[in-house]
């Protein structure tokens, strides 16, 4: 299940940005590169697996507004053959922090029931060994 669709960054993108990105032939076809583009989506769904096997069960339920929006951040980076424009790095950059935190656990997301269960390697266990000084122990000296 990919979390962003060659749609989803036409919208965001324009079909003219993802022209100028994927028309990569020696005579230009002013058509959009389907299979770079889907290659690029799988690859930044790859990515972002990668980041919520840590903390989600994959497949996700339902796919957060979120992941769609760092979804289509990383695949515009990876379709860039050549270096892509600030604001597309640096949305790059953003996403994959962003990803780092959803990882750590400083971002949640809002989907039911796929937080695995506490492995209980967090847990803090403690042994209570017998007191040596009681009332039994300083019979005589109280």
């Amino acid at each position: 299940m990919s979390y962003c669709t060659l749609q989803n960054l036409t919208d965001r993108y324009g079909e003219r940005l993802l022209v100028e990105i994927s028309d990569r032939g020696e005579s230009a076809s002013d058509t959009i590169d389907e299979a770079l583009i889907s290659r690029a989506i799988a690859d930044a769904d790859a990515l972002i697996d990668g980041y919520l096997a840590a903390r989600y069960k994959l497949p996700l339920s339902t796919t957060p507004a979120i992941v769609t929006d760092l979804s289509q951040a990383i695949a515009i980076y990876k379709a860039h053959a050549r270096v892509a424009d600030e604001k597309i790095a640096e949305d790059y950059r953003t996403a994959l922090k962003t990803l780092r935190d959803i990882a750590n656990g400083l971002v949640k997301l809002d989907v039911d029931g796929v937080e695995p269960a506490a492995s209980g390697a967090s847990e803090v266990r403690t042994n209570n060994p017998e007191r040596p000084l009681s009332a039994a122990t300083m019979k005589g000296y109280i």
